[in-house]
């Protein structure tokens, strides 16, 4: 992405901070938790989203490096395929607004997190493998459905943003469906 011709720079607030750390803990731990921060502005949003997608395309091709699982390996297929174009949409929506990200301490905690779950997945191989990564996914599709239905979504101010997730979240629900029949059916 070029930066736009006169940067803005994203400034991290306390409650942005809080938002994003209760995210990557329910993205990566599979909990249910409230949110209670305050509004985060929309290239906020747009950086949080954006994050989920990565953190999910990584888990996928670790997947389909590790599952012989035919399922397994479209589903994962198809999480790249999906959380990649939302991405690309989302890229395309944050230049348009003429927002440049910043690395910051809670993306590289994001960064570290995420890093541990791969670790963790690696340590398993086989069905032990297919199962876990089949969970995870469940957690995390609801994980990510939550925020973007009760946080993200309500605190977009940007029509265009604000439709961007929705059609991120009716996409991403139906991956929770898929996540689910997919975890039911492995032993």
């Amino acid at each position: 992405m070029h930066a736009p011709t006169r940067p803005t720079v994203l400034r991290w607030s306390g409650s942005y901070i809080k938002a994003i750390c209760l995210i990557a803990a329910m993205l990566l731990a599979g909990a249910t938790v409230a949110f209670a921060a305050d509004k985060p502005s929309d290239p906020q949003i747009a950086h949080i989203a954006y994050t989920a997608g990565i953190l999910d395309v990584e888990a996928a091709k670790q997947a389909l490096s590790v599952s012989k699982n035919d399922a397994i390996r479209a589903f994962a297929s198809n999480m790249i395929t999906d959380h990649t174009a939302v991405n690309d949409q989302a890229l395309a929506l944050v230049k348009k607004l003429g927002v440049t990200p910043e690395d910051n301490p809670t993306s590289k905690g994001l960064v570290a997190q995420a890093e541990a779950k791969r670790a963790e997945l690696a340590k398993l191989s086989g069905a032990e493998f297919d199962k876990a990564y089949a969970n995870n996914e469940v957690a995390y599709h609801k994980a990510v459905n939550g925020a973007l239905a009760d946080l993200l979504i309500p605190s977009a101010s940007n029509a265009e943003l604000k439709g961007l997730l929705e059609t991120g979240l009716k996409i991403f629900q139906g991956h929770e469906k898929h996540a689910e029949d997919m975890a039911g059916s492995l032993k």
